[in-house]
């Protein structure tokens, strides 16, 4: 079982689709190969074999190893980079699918019918990042799968999976001091009640066709107004803020009570060129009404240097690496996550990792020379391999990393 999770591991984190083959050919040349070196692999097993040792393995089994590099992160000071509004942690949630087809299925897929009559069956998951303005990396945080629920005769979906989340995460979030950032998908009552049982704050996209209620109670009342200017470079912004506390958040008696604002962007000819609006916990004023819309907008970065970094920049989420029919996709999803938490995490922590990557001209050239040096030379350690690509491109190279 080991081998077969650590040789799925090393496809992912070496971004190499054929690793496991160029190994076993290595194997039997040399005697010994980069999987067991590289990635502590005894025994390379085959492509099927891993997907049949792997299919009935929950990834929850996995979700240990990323409060463990969490924890590190913590315990190195690395945290505190992230730390942004009233010194908190942003943790920004968003669903995103990972697997699509008409034909291939198994019982833990989500299905939709198609205009045509046919089933289409596809696999979606909600990924929490924590985020922060200015930083261009996320930290990936354990997922939550978007699965069909024993016991339940409604189809599972994002905002459920998010509850599912908050429920087991909770505690873990409010020791981190972590505000929730989401779009309107999230910005419902239910949801937002449990973020406050928690003792968590939230910034959510609250947009005027699903909070009519909302939107009404704003109409006819002189809202807090804060105008300022910003030099882009090229030209002039105006940034214009409007805010309202306590606006109830759905149409009923129970309604809870939320503060909204709402950022508007204009250019000097008057062209909107970004408005968005924000339901919020955090008490708005004129002096925070600005790093509260900043951090509801840092909420991007789930999509863009996570979800699309996952899809496009190599680890190929979207690509069927094997199906099965209990666990599999999922599991190997989490394998995916957790490689680009590796990735993140030598970006942090380890200097030769750091000064290869910031030496070399693209992320894609790094992975090319890891996948031409690993398919043809044998490294009997990590440090081994990034000290021959330091000395390669005649770099002073770092004491060891511990």
């Amino acid at each position: 079982m080991e081998d077969a999770a650590l040789s799925a591991l090393s496809v992912f984190f070496t971004q190499t689709p054929s690793f496991l083959a160029y190994q076993r050919l290595m194997e039997g040349s040399k005697g010994k190969s980069n999987a067991q070196s590289l990635f502590g692999v005894h025994r390379i097993p085959c492509d099927n074999q891993i997907r049949d040792l792997l299919d009935p393995v929950s990834p929850d089994h996995l979700f240990p190893v990323f409060e463990e590099v969490l924890q590190v992160l913590e315990a190195q000071g690395q945290l505190e980079g992230f730390r942004s509004l009233a010194g908190s942690l942003l943790v920004a949630l968003d669903g995103t699918e990972y697997f699509s087809s008409r034909k291939i299925h198994c019982p833990h897929c989500s299905r939709r019918t198609l205009k045509s009559g046919e089933t289409h069956y596809f696999h979606s998951v909600v990924t929490p990042v924590i985020v922060a303005p200015g930083q261009t990396r996320v930290i990936p945080l354990a997922p939550e799968f978007v699965v069909p629920q024993d016991g339940h005769d409604k189809q599972d979906c994002e905002n459920a999976a998010a509850k599912r989340w908050l429920s087991r995460q909770g505690q873990r979030l409010r020791a981190l001091n972590v505000t929730v950032l989401g779009d309107d998908l999230y910005c419902h009552q239910p949801l937002c009640l449990q973020f406050i049982e928690q003792q968590l704050n939230f910034i959510l996209v609250c947009r005027p066709e699903s909070h009519s209620t909302l939107y009404e109670h704003l109409e006819g009342i002189e809202l807090p107004t804060i105008t300022t200017q910003k030099w882009t470079g090229k030209v002039e912004k105006t940034y214009t803020y409007r805010y309202l506390n306590g606006v109830p958040l759905r149409d009923s008696d129970d309604a809870l009570l939320v503060n909204w604002c709402e950022l508007t962007v204009t250019t000097a000819d008057g062209k909107v060129t970004y408005q968005n609006s924000f339901a919020t916990s955090y008490s708005l004023s004129d002096d925070n009404v600005a790093d509260v819309v900043l951090a509801g907008r840092t909420r991007w970065k789930v999509e863009n240097e996570n979800n699309n970094t996952l899809k496009t920049k190599g680890y190929h989420l979207e690509h069927n690496f094997g199906h099965g029919q209990q666990h599999l996709s999922s599991l190997l999803a989490t394998l995916n996550i957790l490689s680009l938490l590796f990735h993140t995490l030598l970006e942090l922590l380890d200097d030769k990792y750091q000064l290869l990557r910031a030496h070399l001209p693209t992320r894609q050239t790094f992975f090319d020379d890891l996948r031409a040096l690993t398919r043809y030379l044998y490294f009997d350690s990590w440090e081994h391999l990034l000290t021959f690509m330091l000395e390669g491109l005649e770099l002073d190279i770092p004491p060891d990393s511990s």
